[in-house]
């Protein structure tokens, strides 16, 4: 058996659980998805994914807190990446889960 090393206190817990929820919205996943290939600004991300603006910055903004975007500003344009390979290797592996047959 694997057993593991992290300590589970509540906050851990909390934070994996807001994640979880976050990572269980149709939208985000779309969006965290696209952001898989690169930066794109909240209008790139609202034209390529047929969204409102505002539903993209509602979005990144709960993304954002839960630290799985990150963002930079160039000029007056902020652009969005997913914060780190662990948001990818999440959502890849539960991909793959889903279609394992």
């Amino acid at each position: 058996m694997n057993k593991s090393n992290i300590e589970l206190d509540s906050e851990t817990l909390n934070v994996v659980s807001q994640t979880f929820k976050a990572l269980s919205d149709p939208t985000r996943l779309r969006i965290l998805h696209l952001l898989f290939n690169g930066e794109f600004s909240v209008n790139d991300i609202a034209e390529n994914l047929g969204l409102l603006q505002s539903t993209v910055s509602h979005q990144l903004r709960l993304l954002k807190s839960l630290r799985l975007v990150k963002f930079r500003r160039e000029g007056t344009t902020i652009y969005y990446s997913h914060d780190d390979q662990h948001v990818i290797d999440i959502l890849q592996q539960t991909i793959q889960h889903t279609k394992h047959s």
